[in-house]
């Protein structure tokens, strides 16, 4: 029976090399004994009659010479040496993926994970075992025993906390302990160079030690098996995982699954977690409570106060109240069903001057009402530079619903979309056909285009006068909310004039028809 005995540290690294120089040496796995940092007994030593160690310590053919040598960083010797055979159908072939699942299964606690991993290394470069094959239980336990690997060295990431230590250079230093279920701090402590590669730190583990200084990561047995002492900012720390804790979230068996309670000890939270369980029934008790009222149905309420004021005086009469009633009940698209309501048009059968906007605002949504929101405040301060007296003109909108996108507790306007106009273009043929305007201005691209199918070039189009397909002329201009929309005051006020003097045009050329 021979003897391989491995090293503490760059305990993978070394397997890999002793695997390679068995397997060309032709030593069959059940030959062989693997440990490490020390050998391990030999029940059968004395079987071989000899009183000593026994046929074991013979020289095995194919080893390499010098393996742990001190220039090759490990510490050991496998056993004697012999000259390397060169059987090439020896070599090992092994997938990628079989390479690297088996060095991690490498750093499990099984100890018979040498023995395991050879006898499969060696059924794999055969031919007897396909990787992947559950059926195999070599191939079985290497997938399981990575697996497992990979959830401790996870559970390191993410448990590992380090100690501030006093400063011996220019470098911050820390500490930690940890007790991985696993031999695989040199498979974990990588992330951590990466991920704190500005400071000096050490990670101790029962068996192995982790250090990096001055931006190189090494490792070495552990001497010291005390956890570094605490720091000021563990209370910190403590402070803000009570704050974050929800009670009202609170599941203990995932919580357990996540943080399993064996990496408790090294928690500093981790001592605040009963305390924090015992009282989570009593704190969602107090946080429903205290929460606020739901908010008020603002649509119930508009329509409340909307029913209010209708009441509140006579019922209208005549064509326009009865085309009002109308559209109040239009679904002809999908803009009714999140409004407040439709807002019709305002104004006298046989007003000579029809005013045809985009759509109703926030404002007007809630009030019924065309142009009484913030543009509806530059649209009156238009018509009374222009000499029009709102009263005396039919204002009404392309789109009778509000169309919008919340935000919070505000409605963010949204553009109707061409599906939208084409829908509302029956309620604005009904509106003109009922009041005959003999000028009709279009305020912004939604109306043009409503209008006459085309909404585009209204730098061009402002201002002149076009003719529609009754005859009726029609002017183009700005709409009020393109003014609130430019950022500078000259901007503002030379855009405004504009409107006022194309409503002024519009009232002219309506008194001359």
């Amino acid at each position: 029976m021979r003897r391989v005995v491995l090293p503490r540290v760059g305990t993978v690294a070394a397997w890999r090399r002793e695997a390679r120089a068995l397997a060309r040496a032709g030593v069959a796995p059940e030959d062989l004994v693997w440990s490490v940092g020390e050998a391990a007994p030999d029940l059968f030593a004395d079987a071989a009659g000899d009183g000593g160690a026994g046929a074991g310590d013979a020289p095995v053919a194919g080893m390499s010479d010098g393996l742990f040598a001190a220039g090759d960083g490990a510490a050991g010797a496998a056993s004697a040496t012999a000259t390397p055979s060169s059987d090439p159908s020896r070599e090992l072939r092994l997938p990628k993926a079989a390479i690297a699942t088996i060095e991690a299964a490498l750093c499990h606690s099984d100890p018979e994970r040498f023995a395991r991993a050879y006898r499969l290394v060696l059924a794999l470069s055969a031919g007897r075992a396909a990787w992947g094959d559950r059926s195999d239980r070599d191939v079985r336990w290497a997938l399981e025993a990575a697996r497992s690997v990979g959830r401790d060295v996870h559970k390191m990431h993410a448990f590992v906390r380090f100690r501030e230590l006093p400063a011996r250079g220019p470098r911050r230093a820390f500490a930690a302990w940890f007790e991985p279920e696993h031999p695989c701090l040199e498979r974990g402590a990588p992330f951590f160079a990466k991920r704190f590669g500005d400071m000096d730190w050490v990670i101790a583990t029962p068996h192995l030690t982790a250090r990096f200084e001055n931006g190189r990561l090494s490792f070495e047995e552990t001497g010291e098996t005390r956890p570094p002492p605490e720091d000021a900012t563990e209370d910190l720390w403590r402070t803000y995982y009570a704050s974050i804790f929800n009670p009202a979230r609170l599941m203990v068996k995932a919580m357990c699954a996540e943080m399993p309670k064996k990496y408790w000890k090294n928690l500093p939270e981790a001592e605040l977690i009963p305390g924090l369980v015992a009282g989570a029934e009593a704190r969602v008790r107090a946080m429903a409570e205290a929460a606020p009222a739901a908010a008020p149905d603002r649509r119930a309420l508009a329509l409340r106060d909307h029913a209010a004021r209708v009441l509140a005086k006579p019922a209208p009469e005549g064509p326009v109240a009865t085309l009002a009633q109308e559209v109040g009940a239009c679904a002809r698209c999908g803009l009714c069903r999140h409004a407040t309501q439709a807002v019709p048009g305002e104004g006298p059968v046989g007003a000579p001057l029809m005013i045809v906007g985009e759509q109703p605002g926030d404002r007007e949504d809630l009030a019924g009402r065309p142009f009484v929101g913030p543009a509806g405040a530059v649209f009156d301060r238009s018509l009374a530079r222009a000499g029009v007296e709102r009263s005396a003109a039919f204002v009404t909108n392309a789109v009778k619903h509000f169309k919008f996108t919340p935000r919070g507790r505000r409605r963010i306007h949204q553009r109707p979309d061409a599906g939208e106009v084409e829908a509302c273009r029956w309620w604005l043929d009904l509106e003109r056909q009922l009041v005959r305007p003999r000028v009709v201005l279009a305020m912004g691209a939604t109306a043009a285009e409503a209008l006459t199918g085309q909404g585009g070039a209204l730098s061009r189009r402002r201002g002149r006068v076009e003719t529609l397909a009754d005859g009726t002329e029609l002017l183009v201009t700005w709409h009020p909310s393109y003014v609130l929309r430019l950022r500078e005051r000259d901007a503002q006020a030379r855009a405004e004039a504009e409107i006022a003097g194309d409503l002024a045009l519009a009232r002219q050329l309506s008194e001359q028809g």
